[in-house]
This record gives structure tokens, sequence and C-alpha cells, in this order.
């Protein structure tokens, strides 16, 4: 079997290397192609594994909250979903679940493609955690240079933001969305699992309009 064949991974597997180079990640990428898998790569280990459902729902009911948000608040921003982001001098890569510029949002207008030697990483990536991963993502996130990372567990969701010193620290305030009391956006997001989202995306979309101006 090739990579250019299906790969045989059902929701609940995934494939763990050693020892592999990065020139192995490139090619892996380069034959997955658009299938649905996420390939993380940390300084010569490689996982690939297919998006559980779990996340995938996860990671729509939060996105849509933060889309609406940008929407009411008039908050300038460009979702890049799971894009690729990677960075040769560092051997890192991965895909977040979601991600987002904010403050960089105008200079990413009509790109294409993520130029590590020319662009800045996203302002703001989801990570959702329902399923522990074999590869640690936060020391990629922080090698790639995200400034926030909000990872959800099912349960809580968790802000990240990084220091000059190169780690996260976790955080009760958003840096891209300061003014949003974050437990309230928790409850939101519990109800986007467990209510119509419609009438759920409604009430916080007039919930929004109450807001603190930033």
């Amino acid at each position: 079997m090739t990579l250019a064949d299906p790969i045989p991974l059902t929701e609940q597997q995934h494939l763990v290397l050693n020892g592999v180079s990065w020139g192995f990640y490139e090619r892996t990428l380069d034959e997955i192609g658009n299938r649905p898998m996420r390939v993380t790569f940390y300084r010569g280990e490689i996982e690939i594994m297919p998006p559980l459902s779990e996340h995938e729902f996860a990671k729509g009911a939060i996105g849509g909250l933060i889309e609406v948000m940008a929407i009411e608040l008039n908050i300038p921003m460009r979702r890049f979903g799971s894009t690729t982001f990677r960075r040769e001098d560092k051997q890192v890569g991965l895909e977040p679940d979601e991600c987002y510029y904010l403050e960089n949002e105008a200079k990413f207008r009509g790109m294409k493609r993520f130029d590590p030697t020319r662009d800045p990483p996203p302002d703001l990536a989801i990570e959702i955690d329902i399923t522990r991963r074999s590869i640690s993502r936060e020391p990629i996130y922080a090698d790639l240079g995200v400034p926030e990372v909000w990872r959800y567990d099912g349960r809580c969701l968790d802000l990240c933001v990084l220091e000059k010193s190169g780690r996260y620290r976790s955080a009760i305030a958003s840096a891209a969305f300061p003014f949003v009391p974050m437990d309230r956006f928790q409850a939101f997001v519990h109800r986007m699992e467990a209510e119509g989202q419609t009438g759920v995306l409604r009430e916080f979309r007039d919930w929004v309009k109450t807001l603190p101006s930033r």
C-alpha cells in the first residue's frame, strides 16, 4: 500500500511514526492531498488521523459563535479552517481544527497559500481535544508563533495565550476578544451541542449586541 491508496483508518484509529524526515512529512501531505486527514509533525515524529465526528461538531459550534460575534461587532475576520501551517526551520507542522486571522486580517485578503517566511501565523486557533492525540500540539503552536489557542475537551473551553518565553499560559480572558465573558461564551457552546442551533445562534446574536464596546 502507498499513501496514494486509501488509508484504512477508522474514526478511532491513527498512525504514528517516529524518526521520519521533513521530506517524508511533505511527501505525506502531497500524497494525502485534499483527503480529510490531519497530519501532525513534530521534530521527526508524525501522526496521521482522520477528523473525528465529535471534533467536527464541536469546531462547528465554536466557529459559528465566533463568526456571529465578528459580524455583529464588525470585527475584521478571515477564517482559514484547517489550513496546513508548517515551518521547516522549526521542524513542525499541523492543521488546526479551525483558525482565524483577526488583527492581521487585511494582510491575507486574496492569499491562497501560507508562506512561513513571509506570513504571520493565525491570530487564533481552535483545538478540539476530545480524543487525545499522541503528539502534543501545544509546542507546535508555540513554534509556529500562534498568539492564542482555544482548547475544548467537550466540557471546558481553556484559553491559552502565548508568552514571550515561548510557552502558553492559561487565561481567563481572551486576547482576541477581551470584552467577552468567556464563561457565558462556553455556556453557548454547550447549548449549541444540546439544542437547536438556529435558536441558540439567534439568542447569542442578541446577547452579543449587549456587550460593551471593544
